[in-house]
This record gives C-alpha cells, structure tokens and sequence, in this order.
C-alpha cells in the first residue's frame, strides 16, 4: 500500500540494515526520506563511528539527506539515570522500553515537527494500523514473529502511532538482508545488535558503579524464611531467576528468588519458589481502547524472550493491575515489563511491581 506522494518521513538510520532497507522501501512508495542518527551516548566511539559511516553511505546510495542529532544528554537523564537507579532499586529495567517511549520515538517526534516533516519511521518488525470502526490506532506483530519487536513498542501513544512507519512488517529477515545486497549497501550482511547499547561489554555492574557516588556494600544471602545462607557482594550483582555466579556453595543448586534493597538482603532458594501466576504492574499503557474497564482476557509475556501465557487482566486501582495467569510463570522480575497480546494485537503492558 503506497503512502501519500512526497509526504516527508525523517527515518531513524541506525547503521543497520533492518533500518537502512526501511528507508529503501519507503522511498519506492513515494515519501521523501530523510536519514537521521541518533547520537545516544559515548560509551562505544568506534561502534558510533561505523554506525554514522555506514547511515551516510546508505543515505548516500539512495540520494537522500542524512542528519545527525545529538540526543545524548536526554539520552542520560531518560535512559541511563533509569537503569541504574532501577538497579539500585532492586530491580531489573528494560532500557529499550524506555528509550522508545522517552528518546527515540518522542525526541525523533519533535525534530520532525521542527523541520517540518509529516512522519517518522524506523526499522522495526512491528506493524501499525488504524481500527476502522474505533478509529484508534493500532500495534499488531510482524508477518515474520521470529523478529517480531512488539514487546518495546507497547508504550508508544495514540499520537506517536498516527506519525510513525514502520515499513519491514512484511518482510522476513532473510528477505531484508537480500534486499540490502541487492541495494548494494555495505552493511548487508551486518550482525544484529545483542546488547545493551551503552554497555557493550555487558558488565552492567561496573557501568552501575561508575555512575553513581554509590558504593555497593555486602549483604546477606537470606533463604525465604530469613535464615542466613552467607554474604552477597552487593545486590546490584545479581538478577532473579540467577543461578551461576553467586559465589555460595549450599549443596543443591540455588536461584535468586527476590531482591530487598531497603534491607541489601538477596532471597535464595529452590526454583518452585520462582514461580507464581500473579503479578502486578503499573505505569500502563493500553493501545485499543484508553483505559480497561472491567478484566480482559489475554496472552502475556513477562520478559522479551519469554513465551506468552493465557492470563486475565483486571485493573485493581486506578493506576494498578493485576495479572493471573492460567498456568504459573517463571522470574517475574520487579522493574520489567509485562505486555499483553490478544492474536496479533498488541492490547498494552505496564512495568512489573
């Protein structure tokens, strides 16, 4: 389906092919395309480099401007001040999630409206349309599922929906890659980004300590009851649901079931005891319909890599809901998120408390 001739759309360009063969595709429908990179942080200055050397070279081959914003102290205070105060908090973040909904996609918004520009695009494996009868905007997962990326686009509004393409949902990922080469684009056969982009070594823990005054006492290793099994070596190293790497020896294998910051004590157990079927989430967000009366029946995942489970979803105040699942669930972890499906359609989500 072709957009509106010339309707201009700023697409974020990465440096990967997912987001360089979106702009290839949206310009064949007819938008004028305008490349932009988003300069996020400074952790990885030869990943940055490549990433803005490979964005031009893409813009370049298609004829089309290439910009790039620097949102790197937004990208501090919204992302990076999160993740660590979560974790020191007792939680495990998503910083995808909200880096969607508070840098890319908004701050990507607003450069848009500056340079007059009618919408933004991105690369992702998500489909959106509009309900014919409600009107409303909607989020459905991609023909390809094995790269579906609904789950970090739960949080996007009503008026972030109506300006965003996301021209990939019906390609496959074999089909981007074969397109790209096609295109002759360098970055063709370029290796998905796996980590947190800050944090490409994957030591969330050091990242922690160098950025904040914090220091990160031991504390005790308790069981469920409270009895103490040992000393953990600062609660920030540790995740619910872990098993290797705690550094006690108690006879049988044993898993982090709970984290309490306030006490710096890590609950130990059997694996039974990380499983339940209720979990409650706030800060939520629903896409269908503005707000949930009564309970809905869905399908739920707790984390991205998670399998979706048939759950009932019911508000229990104003700001708060609770999930049962039919079956229990495995490491629901404080400060995730919990996304709820109905077939293709996305219904929403809200961060697990």
């Amino acid at each position: 389906m072709f957009g509106d001739y010339m309707k201009k759309v700023l697409i974020g360009l990465s440096g990967g092919v997912d987001s360089s063969v979106a702009a290839a595709v949206l310009k064949e429908q007819g938008y004028c395309v305008i490349g932009a990179t988003l300069f996020l942080h400074k952790e990885d200055e030869l990943a940055r480099g490549r990433d803005i050397s490979d964005a031009k070279s893409v813009c370049d081959k298609l004829g089309i401007e290439h910009h790039v914003f620097d949102f790197t102290e937004l990208f501090a205070s919204e992302v990076k001040d999160y993740f660590v105060n979560s974790y020191i908090n007792g939680e495990t973040p998503n910083p995808c999630i909200v880096c969607n909904k508070k840098v890319k996609f908004s701050a990507l918004l607003k450069k848009a409206d500056e340079m007059g520009i009618d919408y933004i695009a991105t690369g992702h494996y998500s489909k959106i349309t509009q309900d014919p009868v409600t009107k409303r905007m909607l989020l459905l997962r991609p023909s390809d599922t094995g790269k579906d990326q609904t789950y970090v686009l739960y949080c996007l509004s009503q008026e972030q929906l109506a300006r965003i393409k996301m021209p990939l949902a019906d390609y496959t990922k074999a089909e981007i890659r074969e397109k790209a080469e096609s295109l002759g684009f360098d970055n063709a056969n370029r290796p998905d980004s796996q980590d947190i982009c800050f944090i490409p070594n994957g030591d969330y823990a050091s990242f922690i300590k160098n950025n904040t005054a914090l220091g990160f006492e031991k504390g005790d290793f308790v069981d469920i009851n409270g009895n103490l099994l040992g000393k953990h070596q600062g609660i920030i190293n540790y995740t619910v649901g872990q098993r290797k790497g705690l550094g006690i020896a108690l006879g049988k294998p044993q898993f982090v079931i709970s984290k309490d910051a306030k006490t710096n004590q890590v609950v130990l157990g059997d694996e039974e005891y990380l499983f339940s079927k209720r979990v409650l989430v706030n800060n939520l967000n629903f896409i269908p319909f503005e707000k949930l009366n009564g309970e809905i029946k869905v399908t739920a995942k707790l984390r991205y890599r998670h399998k979706e489970e048939t759950a009932t979803v019911r508000m229990i105040d104003e700001n708060t809901a609770e999930v049962v699942f039919e079956k229990p669930q495995r490491a629901a972890a404080k400060g995730q998120s919990a996304v709820f499906y109905q077939d293709d359609i996305v219904i929403g989500g809200g961060i697990i408390i």
